[in-house]
């Protein structure tokens, strides 16, 4: 593996790597169902080739926390987390941290979370959560926060901490040690691990993927905030500032924190396009290919949005008389317009959707504006809804709700099968929502499994029938036309629809 940093301007790097086993260019791939070969081809992006028995598919909360807890636990040089925030009562996933780097010498831990989430006002904000390990171990543990620029100017100054997320978060959900990963949309708090349901995918045995989301995580740091001891430094330097527990210091002082726009856009856009400029000449025709998307509206990269136009296109053209199944699923369906408008338009492609029942909503309950939030959702799916009714697609699109007592859903993604009946053979995972936010506000890292028809890859295929199944376990039909939406709730979507 040759490495080779490219400056871009003040004192960022991207890290440019020529991997050979990493597929770029694929003009076609005979391995996977005749439905979407040659798909992969149209897309530049890094293409990565795995073997399916190393990856597993978890379905439960419990099985993600033990998951994390047993990778940090066997973690030799490197743990690397991306995430929104760490929840305030989560001291077991601390003294992980804290054992592992007594333990090993040699272990570095990088983590990359929301700024705004993380220094929420509060005792137990992330921040102060990680500031003693990081005063501890200054050169082994780095914590960095990025912060979305849209939110600016005097409204920077006016919105309370509890609504400036509304503005861009950083969103992706990335847990891995050494040359292991898992790709999530669970956050690292409680509920996550106890009764919010998601999905987990465990990548096993790949240096080339899990390099990949390291220096995708290392790329975002090099603009973003960073977490140190309140003694560590002298005099805070422009743009960062300082509580009494810890230091948030701004790494460039030559650009400022709201103006980052080109900066992160030649960073992202380095990353994807320079990763891996070669090909192998030979590529295991029993080996799954991962494509990692980056969706980050405010910057000018739009690889999910891309993709996923370029899928419901090919699917549309080459179903040939058969009628593809795409099963979608967002525990916020506020379901972006471009997004509508191809499931919609593709008269040959059937459509199921699970999103969540109000009660299944982390906002279920919230006080003051929040507490709207599910209202809010249900007035999006009715027009969603009346849209499919004017385009004459009630009996190829349907609609259910997902609802289990006393849990919350927050599961996204999309699987296609050749046929109703038939397990999945290719997905989207990772942390879009598939919603205006996703698209436009929020920076998001999602990946498209594709999976080859090999006695190989029956396992994995049967794994993700399985996953599909048991979050439709808990779905039943859509009630929402009969639900009453408020008109300050209209009116409030109507102000804010897009932060949904």
């Amino acid at each position: 593996m040759l490495a080779h940093s490219l400056r871009l301007f003040g004192r960022i790097s991207v890290t440019r790597i020529w991997q050979t086993p990493i597929l770029r260019c694929m003009s076609s791939a005979s391995n996977l169902h005749p439905m979407i070969q040659g798909f992969t081809g149209k897309l530049q992006q890094p293409k990565f080739a795995v073997s399916p028995n190393e990856i597993r598919i978890l379905s439960k909360p419990t099985q993600f926390y033990s998951q994390i807890l047993d990778m940090i636990r066997r973690a030799q040089t490197r743990i690397f987390i991306s995430s929104l925030y760490l929840g305030s009562s989560e001291s077991e996933l601390v003294s992980a941290f804290t054992d592992a780097l007594n333990k090993k010498p040699e272990l570095q831990i990088h983590m990359l979370f929301d700024l705004n989430r993380s220094t929420r006002p509060g005792p137990r904000s992330t921040a102060k959560l990680l500031a003693p390990l990081v005063s501890q171990f200054p050169d082994r543990v780095h914590v960095s926060f990025f912060r979305s620029p849209s939110l600016r100017g005097i409204l920077a100054k006016l919105v309370p901490p509890r609504f400036n997320e509304g503005w861009g978060t950083w969103h992706a959900k990335i847990y891995g040690v050494d040359d292991e990963v898992m790709i999530s949309g669970a956050n690292l708090n409680q509920s996550y691990f106890t009764d919010r349901q998601d999905r987990y995918i465990h990548f096993a045995g790949q240096r080339h993927l899990s390099q990949y989301c390291f220096d995708f995580i290392k790329t975002v740091s090099g603009f973003s905030f960073k977490l140190q001891s309140p003694s560590s430094r002298g005099s805070t330097g422009p743009h960062s500032f300082r509580d009494r527990e810890y230091e948030i210091s701004w790494p460039i002082p030559e650009t400022h924190p709201h103006h980052i726009h080109t900066t992160a856009e030649l960073a992202l856009s380095s990353l994807q396009n320079n990763y891996c400029p070669t090909v192998p000449e030979h590529h295991d025709a029993k080996k799954v290919t991962l494509i990692p998307l980056i969706q980050a509206g405010q910057f000018n990269i739009r690889d999910e949005e891309t993709a996923l136009k370029m899928l419901f296109e090919h699917l549309n053209a080459e179903s040939k008389g058969n009628r593809p199944l795409l099963d979608l699923t967002s525990g916020y369906f506020g379901l972006y317009k471009e997004y509508q408008n191809l499931i919609l338009q593709s008269s040959n492609i059937d459509c199921r959707i699970v999103a969540s029942s109000p009660r299944a909503n982390g906002f279920y309950g919230s006080s003051g504006i929040s507490g709207r939030i599910p209202e809010g959702y249900t007035l999006l799916e009715q027009r969603f809804m009346n849209a499919v009714q004017r385009a004459n697609r009630q009996s190829s699109v349907h609609l259910n709700e997902w609802k289990k007592e006393g849990w919350t859903y927050h599961a996204k993604g999309i699987w296609i099968s050749e046929a109703a009946g038939r397990p999945p053979m290719l997905t989207l995972f990772g942390s879009t929502n598939l919603n205006s936010r996703s698209a436009h506000i929020d920076t998001e890292l999602s990946f498209l499994m594709l999976v080859p028809e090999s006695s190989a890859s029956d396992s994995l295929r049967r794994q993700l029938a399985d996953e599909l199944d048991n979050l439709r376990a808990h779905s039943s039909p859509w009630k929402g036309a009969d639900r009453e939406v408020r008109l300050g709730t209209k009116a409030l979507v109507s102000l804010v629809g897009g932060m949904l």
